[in-house]
């Protein structure tokens, strides 16, 4: 459907964004906005309308209730965890001191001959413990932050309490609907030490075995483990997640999705385009930045004007990029099967794919989902296969040619997009199979369109699908010819999101679920709902 750029009235704004001069002395209950005497017969006509200061009871208990859970729920959690960070530094010394004179004790046992090899481990553990004493100040100076924050935000609402305009009162409720997110605890990095009992055999394995897992706080990057023997050190990414066990849910395989987000009455065009680069695939960052990439040696970043922010150029040609939803790191499949890791600005290799992979999806607790020939598998980021299409149900494949997978952040289902290629036994009849996490099939969708939004499409050629993305909230977007659509985790029917008319098309959810849709030479940024 059409948009085009809609004024916004900034805080503190008294004079309405349509009619200028006019002031704002009543309230949209439909638009939930702001509006002036003369918007009752032009941009608000027909709705229902109420005086500004009718609002004011409602608004001052909402900000009493913000109070009041602040001053007996947050700032009391907040005290207890930065309290906490001192234990937390307390217990990191008391660790690594007892690893290292754990160490120190075996290599005591051991020839002159490991001493080099005690001092580079014991060099480990004190980058590490360092690292950790990093993680745990910048926490604990977080979590200050945060909480000067909420009392400064206290000491707002009081004020607009007590002698705030009914504007003011206003603004302030709307401020404390949009809060900060709180300090994430950070990944501290951990360590174990197995003295060898048994010395005997090849000196290099005499030490023992040192296993640590953590993160760096420079790279932000997955938690890494990593065994060492003989100063030789291999790298792992286990699987890992941001979700902790209390906030998981049951979603009924998707359909009970949260709706906590309202979609707006019309999709608003937020910007519009040109984009600098060929786009086949996008990204979105919470960076409000996209990764691109259209079949070449080369993935560009781009900003939310279009700029390019980065280039990265690869040896070979790239067939997919996925972007991890917990560390934002960018991983790249390239026509030699490579399965890559951006780290550092560098294509970092973790494993090769035995068959040839079509797209590709990295999922929140850290496996490595791609599409291949008639079938999917999950890898971890070693190149294990922990699942796969061909061996999960009933042993027959779900998908003929995947093209597009994305996973659902709420319910962790998993929607492929399904081109039905004739090539691979497919009849071109193309669709998106959802399936949980163990590759069972919830449904399938075809493309079906219910007749009522039918009526605003013009049917020129036959309804064919082109992309899919879940929103945060669960729900699917999905390109179809001439429009996007929205359905919920369930599968059902909510809304057209946008029309277009070109076949070349590309879609990404980015941060607060801002769309953003390539379509022919152009890019659009698109929000169709809100808190």
């Amino acid at each position: 459907m059409a948009a085009a750029y809609l004024p916004i009235r900034v805080k503190g704004q008294s004079t309405c964004v349509h009619h200028k001069g006019k002031q704002l002395d009543f309230y949209c209950e439909k638009c939930q906005e702001l509006m002036c005497s003369k918007c009752l017969s032009s941009v608000h006509k027909g709705h229902v309308v109420c005086e500004l200061g009718d609002i004011t009871p409602q608004k001052k208990q909402e900000i009493q209730n913000f109070i009041t859970k602040t001053e007996q729920n947050d700032l009391v959690q907040i005290g207890t965890y930065i309290a906490s960070t001192e234990t937390l530094l307390k217990e990191n010394d008391s660790t690594f001191e007892k690893l290292s004179n754990q160490l120190k004790i075996q290599t005591d046992k051991l020839k002159q001959d490991l001493d080099k090899l005690t001092a580079e481990t014991l060099s480990l553990y004190q980058e590490m413990r360092d690292d950790n004493t990093k993680l745990i100040q910048k926490y604990k100076q977080d979590l200050e932050l945060y909480d000067n924050h909420l009392k400064q935000l206290m000491q707002d609402c009081k004020k607009a309490l007590q002698q705030g305009s009914h504007l003011q009162v206003y603004d302030t409720a709307c401020e404390i609907h949009s809060p900060r997110p709180l300090p994430v605890k950070p990944v501290l990095g951990t360590a174990s030490f197995t003295p060898n009992i048994n010395p005997q055999g090849h000196l290099e394995q005499a030490i023992g075995k040192v296993i640590t897992t953590g993160q760096s706080p420079s790279d932000q990057g997955p938690e890494v483990s990593t065994t060492t023997y003989y100063g030789k050190t291999v790298s792992t990414s286990p699987a890992i997640s941001n979700v902790s066990s209390h906030e998981q849910h049951s979603h009924d395989n998707g359909k009970n999705t949260d709706t906590k987000k309202k979609l707006l009455p019309e999709t608003k065009l937020l910007d519009r385009w040109e984009s600098p680069c060929k786009i086949d695939s996008i990204c979105p960052t919470t960076a409000n930045q996209a990764w691109t990439y259209n079949h070449s040696k080369t993935i560009t970043l781009l900003d939310r004007k279009g700029t390019v922010v980065r280039k990265i150029n690869h040896s070979n040609e790239i067939i997919t990029i996925s972007l991890s939803p917990t560390t934002q790191r960018l991983w790249v499949c390239d026509y030699e099967c490579n399965i890559m890791e951006l780290v550092s600005q560098q294509l970092t290799h973790r494993f090769n794919s035995k068959n040839f992979p079509w797209c590709m999806c990295v999922t929140a607790n850290g496996h490595v989902i791609a599409g291949m020939p008639k079938h999917i598998s999950k890898f971890t980021t070693q190149g294990q296969v922990v699942i796969t299409t061909l061996t999960a149900g009933t042993g027959k494949s779900l998908v003929c040619s995947p093209r597009k997978i994305t996973e659902c952040p709420v319910t962790h289902n998993v929607a492929v997009f399904d081109d039905n290629s004739v090539l691979y036994g497919g009849d071109q009849t193309k669709c998106v199979v959802v399936i949980d996490e163990n590759f069972n099939k919830l449904f399938v969708y075809r493309g079906d369109i219910p007749p009522t939004y039918e009526q605003q499409l013009s049917k020129v050629e036959p309804c064919y699908l082109n992309d899919v993305a879940y929103d945060s909230v669960g729900n699917l977007i999905i390109g179809v010819s001439q429009c996007i659509v929205l359905l919920n985790g369930g599968g059902e029917f909510l809304r057209l999101i946008h029309r277009h008319t070109s076949s070349s098309f590309a879609v990404g959810k980015g941060s607060e679920d801002v769309l953003w849709v390539k379509i022919g030479k152009c890019v659009k940024l698109l929000q169709y709902s809100k808190e």
